[in-house]
């Protein structure tokens, strides 16, 4: 872990050695003699325009260019051609089992997991709230998911927007009960159970709008794209434009020509695939767990992850019309698009179907951002937290970050003037968990029962093989339990130290 100590001390030493500078974000660019075009704006403007699509539940491993030749992700592809790909994105936790809320909270307040103000998002500056008093013509659309103060005090034009999750309902429950047919998205595959990802009749993403059943990324795109066009004959203001759809987080619906990309038995099932988790760790059977059946087949899994797979080819489908739409606006060329997720899922990998858990599938995400000053088709592997977002759209757009900000700016890591932010990287769950994480090696603690794990990330991706108790790991364990009981007094993590 790095402090951002002494980068404060850097920017006061250049400021003070003559040169022209401005803080960032808890970081400095010093401006040479004569600058002043600012290299993440258009020729000519001062500001970029900001696009953020984000999406719900979507694992790093489910890009069809990037890692995944299975699933079908056409415009996820042509931004990751047009910009850079950060390809080890986190998020740093969860307070309760809806580990939307924490991330979300964090991204709008850059603070961390534990002094974000939960769901309220406390009285902290938001991102949009900020962006906004700049100057910027503030939009938001789709999934929010903390408390309404909150959003109201983030944008100044508020789409429609959707709740934490779309519940599906089989609208004519007691009927089907008496024929013994079963309409319900939980602890499926099963027999009996005809539940349809396309069947617009059980609710959930198939929303009703003005008498007609709409897909939910089909309506916040919509939203996007009629904002994009009045606001393209509009103001010359810069926007920010937040566009957070609920796919893929389940019911993991679409329509069927999607669906039928993907028959279940044609989908590889994960390396690290199991029945059940090896030992309880922690809400094993709150609601994400309860979708398919105990133990977990490899059918299941199939069904599932074909479904997973399906929805989120649609959305990217969504994805492409706002893209277009923004490229027939004139406006593209001085924006910047950011792509991400608020947290991975594991749709049966080691035995899990949510997110709540620290292994890679359900803390990493995709991170893809591009616009000018924005290298195309570069990759960056260095750790960053999907939550640092608030100082980097700052820092970009020469705006003063709020000193409560803790999460730093990527730019320095986008211009080449560091290579990496952290040495390690902290996540955690409830009291349930604690993880550390470098490039290498993987620490997770379960105080709850006394449990330890540690994966070889280089030698073992797919984290199938714990050597907690091999003597040979004994000084990495040590080492890694430093560096995690420093993230927790770096954090404001109150778990008792000694119970780890």
């Amino acid at each position: 872990m790095k402090q951002h100590d002494k980068t404060r001390r850097d920017f006061l030493r250049l400021a003070g050695a003559g040169a022209a500078a401005v803080a960032f974000g808890g970081f400095s660019r010093v401006l040479q003699a004569g600058e002043s075009a600012n290299p993440f704006a258009a020729p000519g403007r001062e500001r970029p325009n900001v696009l953020l699509l984000l999406t719900d539940d979507q694992a790093f491993r489910t890009i069809g260019s990037l890692n995944n030749p299975q699933v079908e992700t056409p415009n996820i592809d042509r931004l990751i051609r047009r910009g850079t790909t950060f390809t080890h994105c986190f998020n740093q936790g969860g307070f309760h089992g809806a580990i939307c809320v924490a991330s979300r909270a964090m991204l709008n307040t850059g603070r961390y997991l534990w002094t974000c103000g939960g769901d309220t998002c406390g009285d902290w500056p938001l991102w949009g709230e900020t962006l906004g008093k700049a100057g910027y013509d503030t939009f938001m659309t789709g999934k929010w998911h903390n408390e309404a103060p909150a959003l109201k005090r983030s944008f100044k034009t508020i789409g429609p927007t959707g709740g934490g999750m779309f519940p599906s309902k089989d609208r004519k429950a007691e009927e089907h009960a008496k024929q013994g047919i079963l309409k319900d998205p939980y602890s499926r595959p099963a027999p009996g159970n005809s539940w349809s990802p396309s069947d617009e009749s059980l609710e959930g993403h198939w929303r009703k709008v003005d008498g007609k059943t709409v897909h939910s990324s089909v309506l916040w795109a919509d939203t996007a794209i009629d904002y994009l066009n009045r606001r393209a004959a509009g103001s010359s203001d810069p926007f920010f434009m937040y566009v957070a759809f609920h796919a893929p987080h389940d019911p993991r619906q679409s329509p069927a020509e999607f669906v039928d990309l993907y028959p279940p038995d044609k989908i590889e099932v994960p390396p690290n695939y199991l029945p059940e988790h090896p030992f309880d760790q922690g809400d094993h059977k709150l609601r994400d767990e309860l979708l398919a059946p105990f133990p977990r087949t490899k059918e299941a899994v199939q069904v599932h992850l074909s479904e997973y797979y399906a929805i989120i080819t649609h959305v990217d489908r969504q994805i492409g019309r706002v893209l277009d739409a923004l490229d027939a606006s004139g406006k593209a060329d001085n924006t910047i698009v950011v792509l991400s997720a608020d947290q991975g899922l594991a749709v049966g990998q080691h035995g899990l179907m949510g997110k709540q858990n620290q292994y890679d599938h359900s803390v990493r995400m995709p991170f893809v951002i591009c616009g000018p000053g924005i290298e195309a088709g570069r990759k960056i592997d260095a750790m960053i937290y999907l939550q640092s977002l608030f100082a980097t759209t700052c820092d970009m757009a020469r705006i003063e970050t709020p000193r409560t900000v803790q999460f730093p700016s990527l730019v320095p890591l986008l211009t080449g003037r560091k290579e990496r932010l952290y040495d390690s990287i902290y996540g955690a769950y409830r009291n349930l968990q604690r993880m550390v994480r470098t490039e290498r090696y993987k620490l997770i603690r379960y105080p709850h029962v006394n449990e330890v794990q540690l994966f070889d990330l280089q030698e073992d991706p797919w984290e199938t093989k714990d050597l907690a108790e091999d003597p040979r790991y004994a000084d990495t364990v040590r080492s890694l339990d430093e560096q995690l009981h420093r993230w927790m007094k770096e954090t404001g993590d109150k778990l008792e130290l000694d119970r780890l």
